[in-house]
């Protein structure tokens, strides 16, 4: 397979899509909750960058991603600042969990799974602690990608 440049397209390593693959199915399992219980699903977002118009223009994607779910935003947002230290030293994103694992908010909406975390065993431990609360993770659509997830 190849991109439209002519260049070989990268094929997802196994465990990228593993992972993935849990994420989305931990998403659907919470969103159907939800929405069996009758309530609107509400997220947090979660953004990696500097106060400032990056950290607006983030936001605002974030909000633009949410309304086309059907989705609520959350009336607090968490953020860290870019160039991020260790996930475990991440007040934002710690901040961004316990807030939905106290029941504010359903699941955290970040850009892209790189604001989250790129090491698979502890993005994969991250999963499982938010999915034993019922909370998910959700991040925008790659540009040119499939639909939303």
């Amino acid at each position: 397979m190849t991109t439209p440049s002519g260049s070989p397209a990268l094929a997802p390593r196994p465990e990228d899509a593993r992972l993935e693959i849990a994420r989305r199915r931990f998403q659907a399992e919470t969103v159907a909750a939800a929405r069996a219980a009758g309530r609107t699903v509400r997220v947090a977002p979660y953004i990696l960058a500097a106060p400032g118009p990056e950290r607006r223009a983030d936001l605002e994607l974030i909000e633009k991603y949410v309304r086309s779910r059907g989705w609520q935003l959350a009336a607090t947002s968490f953020a860290d600042l870019g160039q991020p230290p260790p996930i475990g030293q991440r007040s934002g994103f710690a901040e961004a969990c316990l807030y939905a694992a106290r029941g504010f908010a359903h699941g955290i909406v970040a850009l892209s799974r790189a604001a989250i975390i790129t090491d698979n065993q502890a993005y994969a431990d991250i999963l499982d602690q938010l999915h034993h609360r019922a909370v998910f993770l959700a991040y925008l659509p790659a540009s040119g990608g499939p639909g939303p997830a």
